[in-house]
C-alpha cells in the first residue's frame, strides 16, 4: 500500500504552474527524496501533502484516504503528518522537553513521550535546556523528535540539513537516517542537494520545471538517467559531442556503443569523471594534464585533448600525473551516456 501518493497533481502560483500533472507513489515505510533545482516545485509538493496549501487539481492520498482533491481538503492537523522545516522553528521560550510535547499537552504521557524521544535522538540529558543553548545539529534533532511525538502517518522534511555546516551535516544526516529506518514511518524529504538525495533515499524523484522527470532507486537513476538534465543534476559529467554511425557514436575520446540514432545524427556524449582512466601510454586518445586538485579521497585532474576540448577525470587517492604530463585516456563504457543533441541544461 502506498503511504503517500500524488495523482495528476497540478498547482499554480499567481498564474504560473508550479507542478504539472505529477504522479508519485511513496510506499508505506519508504524514505523518498524529492530533488531538483531551486524553483522546480518540490517545496510546493511538500506543502500540498501537508495541507498548507489548497490543491488546484489532481488528488493526494495518505494511505487509502483522499486528503486533497475532488472537493476534499483536510487541514494539516487532520492528516497525521509530521513536519520538519529548514529553520526548525523551535519555540525559544520553551524547554526542549516542552517543545517536543507541545502537540501532546492533553496527553498524560506527554512528559514520558518527550523523554523517550530525546533518548532516541541522542539528547537524553537535554530536557530542561532551551533552544538557544543547543548547536544547530542538536536543534535539528529536537525538531525531528517534535515531529515524531504525535506518531504521524507521514513525515515531511523540507531541506532539513541545509543550514548545517558540512561536517555537522554529515553526522546529523547519518543519525536521522538511522532513526527513520528504526521507526519505519513513510518519509518525504525535499532537497536540492543531489548527493544528499542519493545517500538518503530508498528511491528518489527528480523534478524540473514542475514536471517529474524520473523516479527510481539511487543506483538506477544515477547509472541510467532518463535525460541529460537528470544525468548532470545528479553528478559531474564531461559534456562532449559526437556523431552517430551504425551501432556506435564517434566522440573525441573514441567510439561509444549506442543504438537508436540515425547515421550522421549529432548527439551529446556525457562521461562521468570517475569513468575516465589515465595511462602514460597505450591505446586511446592523447591528452595533456593541465591541472590537478586534491578533493577529499580523490584527485580531480583537468585534461586538454588535442582538439582543444577539456575534460575532468576523478582519480581515487592522491596519485595523479603532474601538470604538463602527456597521457592516454580510456573510459568505462557504463559511465558513458548518450542523448540527442541539446543545449547543456541550466541547473540553478
Amino acid at each position: 500500500m502506498p503511504g503517500l501518493s500524488f495523482h495528476g497533481v497540478s498547482h499554480s502560483w499567481a498564474g504560473e504552474e508550479a507542478l504539472k500533472h505529477v504522479d508519485l507513489e511513496i510506499a508505506d515505510g519508504e524514505v523518498m527524496c524529492l530533488v531538483g533545482p531551486s524553483g522546480c516545485g518540490k517545496t510546493t509538493a511538500l506543502h500540498l501533502a501537508a495541507g498548507l496549501e489548497p490543491l488546484v487539481s489532481g488528488e493526494i492520498r495518505i494511505g487509502d484516504e483522499v486528503v486533497a482533491g475532488n472537493g476534499v481538503h483536510r487541514p494539516p492537523e487532520m492528516r497525521g503528518v509530521g513536519l520538519v522545516f529548514q529553520e526548525f522553528a523551535l519555540f525559544p521560550h520553551l524547554t526542549v522537553a516542552d517543545n517536543i510535547a507541545f502537540g501532546l499537552r492533553r496527553s498524560r504521557q506527554a512528559k514520558s513521550t518527550a523523554g523517550d524521544l530525546l533518548d532516541m535522538v541522542g539528547l537524553g540529558g537535554y530536557a530542561e535546556k532551551y533552544p538557544h543553548m543547543l548547536s544547530g545539529g542538536e536543534q535539528q534533532r529536537v525538531a525531528l523528535a517534535r515531529a515524531l511525538a504525535p506518531k504521524p502517518r507521514i513525515l515531511l522534511l523540507d531541506e532539513p540539513f541545509s543550514g548545517l555546516d558540512v561536517r555537522l551535516r554529515e553526522s546529523v544526516r547519518d543519525q536521522t537516517l538511522e532513526i527513520l529506518r528504526d521507526i519505519g514511518t513513510t518519509t518525504l524529504i525535499v532537497t536540492h542537494d543531489a548527493e544528499e538525495a542519493l545517500y538518503l533515499g530508498d528511491r528518489i524523484a527528480v523534478l524540473q520545471g514542475g514536471r517529474l522527470l524520473q523516479t527510481g532507486t539511487p543506483g538506477a537513476i544515477y547509472q541510467r538517467p532518463a535525460t541529460a538534465f537528470v544525468a548532470r543534476f545528479l553528478g559531474d559529467v564531461n559534456w562532449l559531442h559526437g556523431t552517430a554511425v551504425p551501432g556506435r557514436v564517434r566522440s573525441p575520446v573514441g567510439d561509444v556503443l549506442a543504438d537508436g540514432f540515425i547515421t550522421g545524427q549529432r548527439v551529446d556524449v556525457l562521461i562521468r569523471p570517475e569513468g575516465l582512466h589515465l595511462t602514460p601510454e597505450g591505446e586511446g586518445p592523447g591528452a595533456r594534464v593541465i591541472e590537478r586538485r586534491l578533493v577529499g579521497h580523490s584527485t580531480l585532474v583537468s585534461l586538454r585533448l588535442k582538439n582543444g576540448e577539456t575534460l575532468r577525470a576523478r582519480i581515487l587517492g592522491q596519485t595523479a600525473p603532474e601538470p604538463g604530463t602527456d597521457v592516454r585516456i580510456r573510459f568505462d563504457e557504463d559511465s558513458v551516456l548518450v542523448f540527442p543533441c541539446q543545449q547543456a541544461p541550466h541547473l540553478a
